[in-house]
């Protein structure tokens, strides 16, 4: 996976550069036809990403959030340009650019870059997940690691709303709600987080970045897709009374 993290890496870090620029300006935003906010920015940086994939893997397929598919290839990139738009319309640093690459099907590479929280957090299939700072410094990363949790009654959970948060078990004590809950499940903070809405862009690089720190990701359907509209992210060591509990299906 080397040339491909290389490609991935230098695409976000075009794309993390063109996006503070806007971020630094200011964006109004505006709705889309589903009711969420998209900015210039969004499409700008969709359009650079895009432009740089294509030169680097012409053959390749692209699925990104503002522009839609492209190509018809087993090899894809999945871009959500400005992960968090409501946050960064807001002047809040909490966004992020994601890139993962799908091959047959199947999530084999993530990056994510928050580039105004000044950190990037990247997954390859079977070599682990880590954290830098970002930029990037060669030889300073964190591996990624969830937490060892066998007991529900010590776990700290959380969802995307407060309806997912009260569907976990009482014993299980809530986070305080962060806008970040996949980075403190990976860094092993929490021990899990619902979130059963948005698309393949939002899931597919958290899952592999998730599975890859020893966490598990199961959609609402019992499987392991990114565009089933989210799911449950936990510890291994609870996942399945997790799922039990949520009434999902256990394959």
């Amino acid at each position: 996976m080397t040339d491909d993290l290389r490609v991935a890496f230098e695409a976000a870090d075009d794309a993390a550069v063109l996006a503070l620029k806007y971020f630094d300006a200011g964006v109004t935003p505006r709705a889309k036809p589903d009711d969420t906010p998209v900015t210039d920015a969004d499409h700008a940086v969709e359009r650079l990403l895009r432009a740089r994939l294509s030169d680097a893997c012409p053959a390749d397929g692209v699925l990104g959030e503002e522009f839609g598919a492209a190509g018809d290839a087993s090899r894809v990139w999945i871009l959500d340009p400005i992960d968090g738009t409501g946050y960064f319309a807001r002047r809040d640093p909490n966004w992020r650019v994601q890139i993962a690459l799908e091959i047959d099907e199947a999530t084999v590479l993530a990056v994510v870059v928050s580039p105004a929280l000044g950190t990037c957090w990247w997954a390859t299939a079977g070599g682990g997940a880590f954290e830098s700072a970002w930029p990037r410094v060669e030889g300073r990363t964190t591996r990624l690691a969830v937490r060892r949790n066998r007991s529900m009654d010590s776990a700290v959970v959380d969802g995307i709303d407060d309806d997912s948060r009260l569907r976990f078990p009482e014993s299980a004590r809530r986070a305080e709600g962060s806008a970040l809950p996949l980075i403190e499940l990976v860094r092993g903070e929490i021990d899990a987080f619902l979130a059963e809405r948005f698309h393949k862009w939002d899931h597919a690089p958290w899952i592999l970045i998730v599975e890859e720190s020893g966490g598990k990701f199961t959609d609402r359907r019992g499987g392991h897709a990114a565009d089933q509209g989210g799911g449950l992210y936990s510890t291994g060591d609870l996942h399945t009374k997790l799922l039990r509990h949520l009434c999902y299906p256990v394959l």
